[in-house]
């Protein structure tokens, strides 16, 4: 199995190539799935001149195995669970409420780490790019989508670098558009089809959206600089 990407970054530019019709258009605004889609979301932001924030999602997982997602919550309070998971484990409500208590509270606490008191991206009518650092199961994904729905984008895409070409294609049915830059036919994890997986961490996150937003600030003084000597 030979990997796909150098790491989260070099993910990132390759989706910028694929998104490049999204370029230099003042309605686009990239949102990021922390922790691991914000050195993604980074990248293609910057390749397309939009602003870049995160969207803050949290996996459920099973009690006895983690790793393993029974659903996701996001926010704006909404639930998605994986069915399938659910009803082959028989995993009580109850024990779902609990994991849904203890990973909201981490979203807030993340939501607060990586924004501080800046507001959340205003996102209606608006194009929004949902990105990741790649596409398993899904659900933390839809949950992300669910939730940006509710508040009145004009269009929802989600960008990942890789993905299961199952995942990617029941994505379809729920987004307007979906960008798997692959899909390998032996999927097995994202992690697999990335030299370098190292946890992207706190304090990466928080350092590159302070580095996107003063990119931002610099394409924006340097736009009206334009308009003034045109």
């Amino acid at each position: 199995m030979q990997a796909l990407f150098a790491d989260r970054r070099d993910g990132g530019r390759v989706l910028g190539r694929m998104l490049e019709g999204l370029r230099g258009r003042d309605d686009v605004v990239v949102l990021a799935l922390p922790r691991g889609g914000v050195p993604v979301g980074f990248e293609l932001a910057r390749a397309l001149g939009a602003p870049l924030d995160v969207f803050m999602v949290r996996k459920l997982g099973v009690p006895v195995q983690p790793e393993l997602a029974m659903g996701a919550v996001a926010s704006g309070g909404v639930r998605v669970l994986n069915p399938s998971v659910v009803r082959g484990l028989r995993i009580p409500a109850e024990v779902i409420d609990e994991e849904t208590r203890r990973e909201v509270e981490e979203l807030r606490r993340r939501e607060r780490a990586y924004r501080g008191s800046r507001p959340p991206p205003e996102v209606r009518g608006r194009t929004v790019v949902l990105v990741d650092d790649g596409l398993a199961t899904g659900s933390t994904m839809r949950a992300a989508a669910a939730a940006v729905r509710q508040m009145g984008p004009a269009r929802v895409i989600v960008a990942v670098p890789v993905g299961a070409a199952e995942t990617c294609e029941l994505l379809r049915r729920e987004v307007d558009e979906v960008v798997c830059a692959a899909t390998p036919e032996d999927f097995f994890s994202v992690g697999a089809w990335y030299e370098d997986f190292a946890q992207t961490t706190d304090e990466e996150v928080r350092e590159l959206l302070e580095q996107a937003e003063e990119e931002r600030r610099r394409r924006a003084a340097a736009g009206g600089m334009s308009r003034q000597g045109a």
